[in-house]
């Protein structure tokens, strides 16, 4: 018992159990006061009934006949019937089976001598006659309190019922509650024992429970991603930093070695490979950035004067490696996002396709909308990839066959897959027969 009052569901079940009880209590209490005063209300009305009929016998036939008429009633018998007295100017009683004092006038309650029960209670009207005469009506309240004793015996038993039902349910409902939230539990506890993989169960009901389930296991899929992406970095980094980093060490150690007069040419070598090394940080703090971006802080960004002064401004770079530029741009284009970052995006997809192509190449750039969104195309006429490392190729630090004659990182096709889910896009990397293209797919601004 102890274990299910510590437990949150099975509180909030007794909780709402107990409150449903508490709710038909005062029901009850309603109901069964009304009915009381109902029933009252009726006593008072055949009182005052039976009062006016023998007033008006008395007004018509006399005294006389009004207490040959109180006898002859006095004789029915009934859980109805009522009880008469008439009394004379000193109070003594006259006629009638009611033994009673003689009460004020109007409705009262009263106390009466039966001759089997002893006192019992009575509803009583009375009445001062013309002559002086007090006429008394009464009604035994006994069987109203019969009734009374019987609504109440029936909602005490309906209660326990309602209690024992309520109970029941809390129970249910509770151990309900708890089943579905240990499988989170379970699911938590797997994941901090070290195992990323697990999920929370989801039903195919789709109820609050499964909704919350999906969202928890779609924040898990994220995290073990980033930790996925994590260890990535870390392996990629130690493995690309090896290099350089042996290579700066090497050349520091012969300048040391070295006449002042070649120690600065060392020494330049040096701050170049200082400067690589920096390049490469720089790429990956700016990855990081990008993905953290929020599309809150976005505005609307026109993407067909972007890629037009993307292409305009690195025209005579692309001439001086003797490759060949040309653009096709759909009016009226626009995305919400960040220009600086998509300006970004776009010059390092034309750089991409710069450095792993040989001269001669034609590089073309069209912008247009498809199916609700903007597409960024950029192609060449090189050597392309091959179909299965396109996926491979968007991922931090993967360099591609030698022959391709990269001398990055292998980050720009990685922030440009960051900028591209930061705007709600993705990057698709495609063949262009021949040469490669690759295209910024962008949610189009609603107009």
């Amino acid at each position: 018992m102890a274990n299910v009052w510590r437990s949150a569901a099975y509180r909030i079940a007794f909780a709402y159990s107990a409150a449903f009880a508490l709710a038909i209590a005062v029901l009850g209490a309603i109901v069964f006061l009304a009915a009381d005063a109902a029933f009252r209300h009726q006593q008072d009305v055949a009182l005052a009934d039976e009062t006016k009929q023998l007033v008006i016998a008395y007004h018509t036939e006399g005294l006389d006949d009004v207490l040959t008429a109180i006898t002859a009633r006095g004789d029915a018998k009934g859980i109805a019937a009522f009880g008469y007295a008439m009394f004379d100017r000193r109070g003594r009683r006259i006629a009638g089976d009611l033994d009673t004092k003689p009460p004020p006038p109007g409705l009262h309650d009263i106390l009466f001598r039966d001759p089997e029960e002893g006192q019992d209670p009575a509803r009583a009207m009375t009445t001062i006659l013309p002559g002086g005469e007090r006429l008394v009506v009464a009604i035994d309240t006994e069987g109203l309190e019969r009734i009374d004793r019987t609504i109440l015996g029936l909602f005490v038993a309906g209660f326990g019922v309602v209690l024992l039902l309520g109970m029941a349910g809390a129970l249910i409902l509770g151990a309900y509650l708890r089943r579905r939230l240990a499988r989170i539990e379970t699911a938590a506890r797997g994941i901090v024992g070290g195992d990323l993989t697990r999920r929370v169960e989801v039903s195919a009901r789709g109820d609050e429970f499964d909704a919350l389930g999906e969202t928890l296991n779609t924040m898990l899929d994220r995290i073990e991603q980033l930790m996925e992406n994590l260890r990535q970095v870390s392996s990629d980094i130690a493995h690309d930093l090896r290099t350089p980093l042996s290579r700066l060490r090497t050349t520091l150690e012969a300048a040391r070695d070295r006449d002042p007069g070649s120690q600065r040419q060392a020494i330049d070598e040096a701050v170049v490979q200082g400067d690589a090394l920096l390049s490469l940080f720089g790429g990956i703090l700016r990855i990081a950035e990008v993905e953290g971006s929020r599309a809150l802080d976005f505005e609307p960004v026109d993407v067909s004067a972007l890629v037009e002064d993307v292409c305009e401004a690195c025209a005579p770079a692309v001439d001086d490696g003797h490759r060949s530029l040309s653009f096709q741009v759909a009016p009226g284009l626009k995305v919400k996002g960040n220009r600086e970052l998509l300006a970004q995006a776009i010059i390092n997809l034309l750089d991409n396709a710069q450095a792993h192509t040989p001269m001669g190449t034609a590089i073309n750039i069209a912008a247009s909308r498809q199916n609700g969104d903007i597409c960024i195309r950029v192609a060449d006429t090189g050597p392309g990839i091959a179909e299965n490392d396109r996926e491979r190729v968007t991922r931090r630090f993967v360099r591609l066959d030698p022959a391709r004659s990269s001398t990055g990182h292998g980050l720009g096709l990685n922030l440009v897959t960051a900028v591209a889910k930061s705007h709600g896009g993705n990057l698709v990397i495609g063949d262009a027969n021949p040469g490669l293209e690759a295209t910024l797919v962008l949610p189009a601004l609603a107009e």
